[in-house]
């Protein structure tokens, strides 16, 4: 399984390039965006590493790692991240929004677009993970169908389909 280019109506989600990396360390600038991660805003040399990593997958069998950066259609600027990890048992995603371009449902819609797209390509079950007080997360997991189990990973609840 390989990360594709699929759209949505607002937005593009282009399969992860190190050549993203400059462009998305200004997008992942913001202290706020890890209130509930911990960490600090990676520079685009850390990006760069981290994207060659990220694409050369995990090295094991049945395991996929998929990545993309999330575009905007109005001014093709990229605005976030797409991520999912695909095995057998699940695919387990995560999204990350920069601050500049949270409030405007992009998240709920990348997300929406990404289960569609695992969908498409067979995946069963979907996971995430999300810090219990990150309202803003929770609300794209509920839109994308996914239900909070009790089940604690690491201080974030499991949610899965």
């Amino acid at each position: 399984m390989i990360a594709t280019r699929f759209d949505t109506e607002r937005l593009a989600l282009l399969p992860l390039r190190v050549e993203y990396a400059e462009e998305m360390a200004k997008v992942l600038a913001s202290p706020d965006l890890y209130t509930f991660t911990g960490g600090e805003p990676p520079t685009a040399d850390v990006l760069t590493e981290r994207y060659g990593r990220q694409l050369s997958g995990p090295g094991r069998a049945e395991e996929y790692w998929l990545n993309w950066v999330i575009s905007s259609l109005e001014d093709d600027a990229l605005v976030g991240y797409l991520q999912a990890t695909v095995t057998p048992d699940a695919a387990e995603i995560a999204w990350v929004l920069g601050v500049d371009w949270q409030g405007r449902g992009y998240a709920k819609e990348a997300a929406t677009g990404l289960v569609d797209w695992l969908r498409a390509q067979g995946a069963g079950r979907i996971v995430a993970h999300v810090h219990p007080d990150h309202t803003a997360s929770a609300a794209v997991a509920t839109a994308v169908g996914l239900h909070r189990t009790d089940q604690l990973d690491n201080g974030e609840h499991l949610w899965e389909s």
